[in-house]
């Protein structure tokens, strides 16, 4: 099982996803990474192991103000668990993010096709899969959202996404069919998480997505 959050806002991005990945340790985890975004630019971080180690990492770029971010937790279902395969997975272009929960369960099928359409693919795991879909779906798609939405008619299986795109840097969206997935709207932000703890302490409002 792993866990998401994700937070645009006024306040520490990198602290606050931090913190609320460390509210869902309780999910079981093998690795953790961070996905920032400053000045329509992405920050990955990734670390092996225990959210200690990501830390580590987080130190080393402590100069990043990002004022949008998303975070994972996860526990190897697609892939053994590396720096590769962690969450989060960027597409080919380098223009899109995303963090995943649960599972794809036609991504073999997704990934042939988008593989025979030249799209590379530098991991195991379903969530690569996912971004690299939602990629191809902007060639056509009218908007951002409306990608993920075209993207999402192609999925099976039980799954939460947070997903952001460099097109759109004022942009967070958040997506889900069968895993829990929660909006939180405070004072100096809105949150996404995959659980009510991650967003405690910095939202006044939350909703279960549908």
């Amino acid at each position: 099982m792993c866990g998401v959050v994700g937070f645009i806002g006024s306040e520490n991005t990198a602290e606050i996803l931090f913190n609320g990945l460390k509210t869902l340790e309780y999910r079981g985890y093998d690795s953790a990474g961070l996905a920032l975004c400053q000045n329509n630019s992405f920050h990955i971080l990734k670390a092996v192991g225990k959210l200690e180690n990501l830390l580590r990492e987080m130190q080393k770029n402590s100069s990043l103000a990002a004022t949008m971010g998303i975070g994972h937790i996860r526990w190897a279902t697609h892939g053994a668990p590396s720096l590769a395969n962690a969450h989060p997975h960027v597409s080919n272009d380098g223009k899109t993010v995303l963090v995943h929960n649960g599972i794809i369960e036609n991504y073999k099928e997704l990934k042939a096709d988008l593989s025979a359409k030249g799209y590379r693919f530098s991991s195991d795991t379903d969530t690569e899969v996912a971004v690299v879909q939602i990629e191809d779906e902007l060639k056509s798609a009218a908007s951002f959202p409306q990608a993920v939405r075209q993207a999402m008619q192609k999925f099976r299986g039980a799954f939460a996404f947070l997903i952001m795109n460099k097109d759109n840097p004022q942009m967070l969206v958040a997506a889900k069919r069968n895993a829990p997935l929660l909006v939180g709207r405070g004072e100096k932000g809105m949150m996404a998480a995959s659980d009510v703890p991650a967003l405690a302490g910095h939202v006044s409002k939350f909703a279960y997505l549908d």
